[in-house]
């Protein structure tokens, strides 16, 4: 079994000078960033008074759901001998906000077009997904359901 460690750095950038002297009295801001690579700026969903023209972690965990999948997809595809030449997702997920103020995921859906070389394996490359979604490092570490509504096309000859 081979162990992977993962480091990152989250740095609050939403001090207007009184801290959090009340709920109202600072920024949702903060900044993401890991070594070599390039900052991402993060906040709030603006519901909950963040700045919406950041990422929010919501936003990012659905990414990472998405991108997983992805990674995982692709190699499937070089397991099962066919060819992706485009992949695109649009992925949500649902927030559920309890009266306590506490909430919890409750589902994501990726919706993948994904466009293959192969007519004859069309069938393959949708049924492809299942076996991605059960590699996904990210897919298998979440307490909800991650379901996928594929699309495949094949590219003109």
């Amino acid at each position: 079994m081979l162990d992977h460690h993962y480091e990152v750095t989250l740095r609050w950038t939403g001090n207007r000078g009184t801290g959090t002297s009340g709920y109202r009295d600072y920024d949702r801001d903060h900044v993401v960033s890991a070594a070599g690579k390039p900052d991402v700026v993060g906040s709030a969903d603006p519901a909950f008074r963040g700045d919406r023209s950041r990422w929010n972690p919501e936003e990012m965990l659905v990414a990472a759901l998405s991108q997983c999948h992805m990674m995982s997809y692709l190699y499937v595809a070089t397991l099962q001998g066919f060819t992706v030449v485009e992949y695109e997702d649009r992925a949500t997920a649902d927030l559920d906000v309890h009266a306590d103020h506490s909430g919890n995921v409750t589902g994501a859906m990726l919706r993948p077009v994904v466009t293959i070389l192969e007519a004859d394996l069309v069938d393959a490359a949708t049924a492809a997904h299942a076996e991605a979604n059960r590699l996904c490092f990210i897919a298998a570490s979440v307490a909800f359901p991650v379901e996928h509504t594929p699309e495949i096309r094949v590219a003109a000859a």
